[in-house]
């Protein structure tokens, strides 16, 4: 059996319960080196195979799991975060359904709630935003058109940007183009939750600058949106003394 498991944002307690409980049981882990913490694999019990998939192909990786299947052993496949946030997994997925070797995945503390909780935000503050996009900027692994930073501003949506820390000069460009204004909030967070977190507010036209000026080049999520600065928001109605629920009456 493999488990795909969130190894959270970086702290080593933010991992899950269940999380945890796979890595303690697992003979076999396999864990994405250049992100996750080193410090998660100290649940592993005594024995177990490790391998840093960083140093891997796709091929590589499942060959390690066909063949801890075969020895009847538990394989913990760790990715950094929530795995069904920019994890690949569904390709290796794919791969195992073609070799007939079961998997379950458990989820992680995906990086944009860690910033939040790092700046203690809320994405959806009533009369501000009721919606969270996440994307990123084209590099490497290309965007649908469709999908472009300008076509998603245009929403002024509360926005967290993964894998673009190296493409900020032109991420400013184009959530100006898109329709968010250049004193937008905006801030940057680095290895959030991690020891070494720094996290900087900002705004959309300064970006590029404040990562700069902090020496900041990756491993970085950038938020952007007026609930970054929390101000001129509404009260929630949920709380609200005239709003009645289920569970409690008005109370004027």
């Amino acid at each position: 059996m493999v488990y795909f498991v969130g190894a959270g944002t970086g702290a080593p307690d933010l991992i899950t319960v269940r999380g945890k409980r796979y890595l303690e049981q697992a003979d076999v882990i396999i864990y994405a080196g250049s992100l996750v913490n080193r410090e998660l694999l100290d649940y592993a019990k005594e024995g177990c195979s490790i391998f840093n998939s960083a140093t891997m192909t796709l091929e590589e990786v499942l060959e390690v799991m066909v063949q801890a299947e075969a020895d009847g052993k538990m394989t913990v496949r760790l990715h950094t975060g929530d795995p069904s946030v920019y994890g690949a997994v569904r390709e290796q997925m794919d791969l195992l359904d073609e070799k007939g070797i079961s998997y379950e995945s458990c989820p992680g503390v995906s990086a944009c709630f860690g910033a939040a909780a790092s700046l203690n935000l809320e994405y959806t503050l009533p009369g501000i935003s009721q919606s969270l996009i996440i994307t990123r900027m084209e590099g490497r692994t290309k965007v649908p058109e469709k999908e472009s930073i300008e076509s998603f501003a245009a929403h002024q949506a509360s926005m967290a940007i993964y894998l673009s820390t190296g493409l900020l000069e032109e991420l400013e460009k184009r959530l100006v183009k898109g329709g968010y204004a250049p004193d937008t909030p905006a801030a940057i967070v680095y290895k959030a939750t991690w020891p070494e977190e720094e996290a900087h507010i900002c705004t959309v036209s300064t970006l590029a600058r404040t990562a700069s000026d902090h020496n900041i080049t990756k491993t970085a999520l950038i938020l952007v949106g007026n609930a970054v600065a929390h101000r001129h928001y509404e009260r929630s109605r949920l709380y609200a003394p005239d709003f009645e629920t289920e569970f409690r009456g008005k109370r004027l």
